[in-house]
């Protein structure tokens, strides 16, 4: 092995990998100077910013960066969001962070453009000052004229001076405040069927629940069970869980009065789509995957049997619904068993790019009911209430060229294929027309 000539290849090589970093950051600056641009021709300028009508529709403003800063098209970002390949939150929050460098921070939006400063790095500072009144933000700015030199833990502190300097009453306010963060989350579930759970407590409820999980797993390990500490402990939550005492309360429904009698145990929506000989175990040959409708996941048949064998588990089993079925009505109002359909159908709103789960989103009439759009499956289209709106009042629409596949046009002619393999551009042969 000649190791002269391997030295080399590898000093080559590293000097390709840096020319390339630099010229990735150089159309990275040039995309953020497009943006600035853009930015200021889609400023909306009604009194105190509000909503002006646009080409015979309504178009509002809204505030992606902090005070001071210039409220855009609401319109407008949905389609440079698209066109930047982001989904419509990640792409807000990406665009009103160059906004606010460009306008509420010059001196990091200068240092980004010169090159002295990577823009990962003021996107950052971006999210830190967001929040900030416009003169704690240029109290920040100042500070910042060669902000390659500052760490993070210096930047939080420099925010925190800020506010405290500008805007005393809201460090007041959020100091009586800390406590309304509190929260308790469990996330989405995994494909092995697990959560994550991250939470803020008050100390001494954390101490109190710390102590009783830790008593309990004590207890779990006395009686023969043999997991690891982590296990039981993680078991002993959920059977805090199933013992909430609330569970047992006689509560009146708030609309018939009926009162129904509960039980403690888990209650877990199922859409399995296995065969009963999969989930007894007979036939290893058959398809042993079901859905969690709640937790948006596959799960093992051998899942599905150790939640049915739990003690106090209600479970309420769907068969598998045939989703190309055509069940007109002659109303407005969609019914339950159409949106049930749509849901299990789109599983997402299916404007370009958003993720935002389709049990969440309103269903749009794709060829309107006034216009004699039947009520259909076949015609209905689970959109979020934001991209609804663009749908129904901008130029955005879309057209459906085979179930369940939706291409959509932009104002400006920008195209992009929806489907279940997500969002792809549509490449154009001629320019959109200006």
């Amino acid at each position: 092995m000649d190791l002269a000539t391997d030295a080399r290849s590898t000093a080559v090589l590293l000097s390709r990998v840096g020319e390339r970093i630099r010229s990735r950051e150089t159309l990275i600056v040039e995309e953020w100077e497009d943006i600035t641009a853009w930015a200021s021709d889609h400023v909306i300028a009604g009194p105190k910013g509000g909503a002006t009508i646009t080409e015979g529709y309504l178009d509002t403003g809204v505030p992606i960066a902090g005070p001071g800063a210039p409220l855009v098209s609401e319109f407008a970002l949905m389609e440079l969001v698209a066109v930047l390949g982001r989904s419509p939150d990640g792409g807000k929050a990406y665009v009103g962070r160059v906004i606010e460098c460009a306008w509420r921070l010059p001196n990091v939006y200068n240092a980004v453009t010169s090159g002295r400063l990577a823009p990962w790095r003021a996107e950052r500072i971006a999210d830190l000052t967001h929040p900030l009144s416009a003169e704690a933000a240029a109290f920040v700015d100042r500070q910042l004229w060669d902000a390659s030199g500052v760490g993070w833990a210096q930047l939080e502190r420099l925010v925190a001076e800020a506010v405290l300097r500008f805007d005393p009453e809201r460090a007041e306010t959020e100091r009586r405040k800390a406590a309304d963060a509190r929260r308790f989350d469990i996330s989405e579930t995994d494909e092995h069927g697990l959560v994550h759970l991250d939470g803020l407590l008050d100390a001494a409820d954390g101490h109190d629940l710390n102590l009783a999980v830790s008593r309990r797993a004590e207890v779990l390990g006395r009686l023969g069970d043999e997991s690891s500490l982590d296990v039981r402990r993680s078991k002993a939550a959920a059977e805090l869980a199933r013992q909430d005492l609330a569970l047992d309360l006689l509560i009146p429904d708030p609309d018939t009065g009926e009162v129904v009698d509960t039980v403690p145990g888990r209650k877990v929506v199922l859409n399995v789509h296995v065969t009963d000989t999969t989930l007894t175990g007979q036939n290893p040959f058959a398809n042993p995957v079901g859905r969690w409708e709640e937790g948006r996941c596959p799960i093992t048949s051998a899942q599905i049997r150790k939640w049915l064998q739990s003690k106090n588990t209600t479970i309420i089993v769907r068969p598998v619904i045939d989703l190309a079925d055509h069940l007109p009505v002659g109303s407005y109002e969609i019914p339950d068993r159409h949106r049930t359909r749509v849901v299990l159908r789109d599983q997402t709103c299916r404007f370009p790019h958003c993720t935002r789960p389709a049990q969440a989103c309103d269903l749009d009439h794709t060829r309107p009911h006034a216009e004699g759009g039947p009520t259909c499956t076949c015609n209905e289209v689970a959109l979020c209430r934001r991209h609804h709106r663009a749908k129904t009042h901008s130029t955005w629409h879309y057209d459906i060229p085979m179930p369940a596949t939706y291409v959509w046009t932009s104002p400006h002619g920008h195209r992009f294929r929806v489907d279940h393999r997500g969002t792809h551009p549509i490449q154009s042969t001629s320019p959109p027309d200006e």
